[in-house]
């Protein structure tokens, strides 16, 4: 929300629609990327009637995890992009083929009112996990980019040069449930809060397995008495997994996929 001036929305269906920041310098607008009938920038005005962006402001769609916002090529699977220091901590911990991304957000429930999308009134901002990639292949060299993945704004020429500079590709089908995409968006389910209830956004209620396991921008003193104490920045936090952490992916990808 610091970026983008608003909550995400949590759908009245349940679909987790991730808004995209505001990038002045990337090609993609929020009129043209396209939920269900209305653009992106539709549902903003909608949701907050004072934003300060217009149909044409542009916005960095990045992860891009849903197929419906805009043409795709034959063969397109979920990517995210990263560049510089972010990129650079990706590959200092080794981040690779077969590696799990699971993206969070700020969200805030929302509902039609006489026909007009708004937020629920003194429903909280939270953050919760909206969406996952498996890596299945990393894109550093952009000058025979298949058109599936030249689009993606870590393809465009301001990026390409950036130290570190990559794509991730999703794999076809995801490891831990097969039956599932390597990527996707998912639907809202209250396992997928990580916010503790009652507290503000950035303190999770994680399984106390997690202390036992090493996460990135973040010590023991993160765990407090009754709440884990997420980093304020920092836009990838690093988990060295065991069988626990797998475990507790899976489940937040299989409740989140529950009602697709």
């Amino acid at each position: 929300m610091q970026y983008g001036g608003q909550p995400s929305p949590i759908m009245p269906d349940g679909t987790l629609l991730s808004f995209p920041i505001p990038e002045p310098a990337d090609p993609m607008t929020y009129g043209e990327l396209m939920y269900k009938g209305q653009s992106y920038f539709d549902l903003i005005k909608s949701l907050n009637p004072n934003t300060k962006l217009d149909h044409d402001s542009h916005c960095h769609l990045d992860p891009d995890l849903l197929s419906e916002p805009l043409y795709r090529y034959k063969g397109w699977r979920p990517l995210f992009g990263q560049t510089g220091a972010a990129q650079g901590h990706l590959a200092k911990c080794g981040i690779g083929r077969g590696d799990l991304f699971l993206f969070f957000g700020t969200f805030r429930k929302a509902e039609l009112y006489q026909g007009i999308l708004r937020y629920v009134k003194g429903a909280p901002e939270v953050h919760l996990v909206f969406g996952y990639l498996e890596v299945g292949k990393i894109h550093g060299g952009f000058e025979n980019l298949e058109e599936k993945v030249a689009y993606h704004p870590h393809a465009q020429e301001r990026f390409r040069e950036r130290k570190n500079n990559c794509i991730y590709e999703a794999t076809e089908k995801l490891s831990l449930l097969p039956g599932k995409s390597g990527g996707g968006a998912l639907k809202y389910h209250p396992n997928l809060v990580l916010t503790k209830e009652g507290y503000s956004k950035s303190r999770w209620d994680l399984p106390v397995f997690f202390k036992e396991v090493e996460i990135s921008y973040h010590t023991r003193k993160s765990f407090k008495t009754d709440y884990f104490q997420s980093a304020s920045k920092g836009q990838e936090f690093v988990v060295k997994s065991n069988q626990s952490v797998l475990e507790w992916a899976k489940e937040l990808i299989h409740c989140g996929s529950l009602n697709q």
